[in-house]
């Protein structure tokens, strides 16, 4: 423990800001389990609310200070994908994919560089 005032105030308010930053933390963790609980039920309503909500969750933690922006922005892309799984069932690809046709569009000839003239 410090003696000194201004580190004992130091370590005070370290601890504050410590248990809000916590709170939020759980706050984002505890609405991102729920959405994947709903995903796990494959309620597509229920996910969608619950992307909604983790989302605005995501975004309060950066506008505190709490998360970095593109940690958010990553967060949020990776509970989309996952939500999406839900919303709409994955299609089989086909395997053999369709090759553009080749236009028969002819390329201009190159020029021929220019000669010399002859000094006279």
């Amino acid at each position: 423990m410090p003696i000194i005032k201004s580190a004992m105030k130091r370590v005070r308010q370290a601890a504050k800001r410590r248990s809000r930053n916590l709170q939020i933390k759980r706050a984002v963790h505890q609405d991102v389990r729920s959405l994947k609980d709903a995903v796990a039920s494959e309620d597509s309503k229920q996910t969608t609310e619950a992307l909604r909500q983790a989302i605005s969750e995501i975004d309060r933690a950066v506008k505190k200070g709490v998360l970095h922006k593109n940690t958010a922005a990553r967060r949020k892309s990776q509970l989309t994908k996952l939500s999406n799984t839900v919303a709409k069932p994955v299609k089989a690809k086909a395997t053999a994919k369709a090759k553009p046709k080749a236009t028969a569009a002819a390329k201009p000839a190159a020029k021929k560089p220019a000669t010399k003239k002859a000094a006279k």
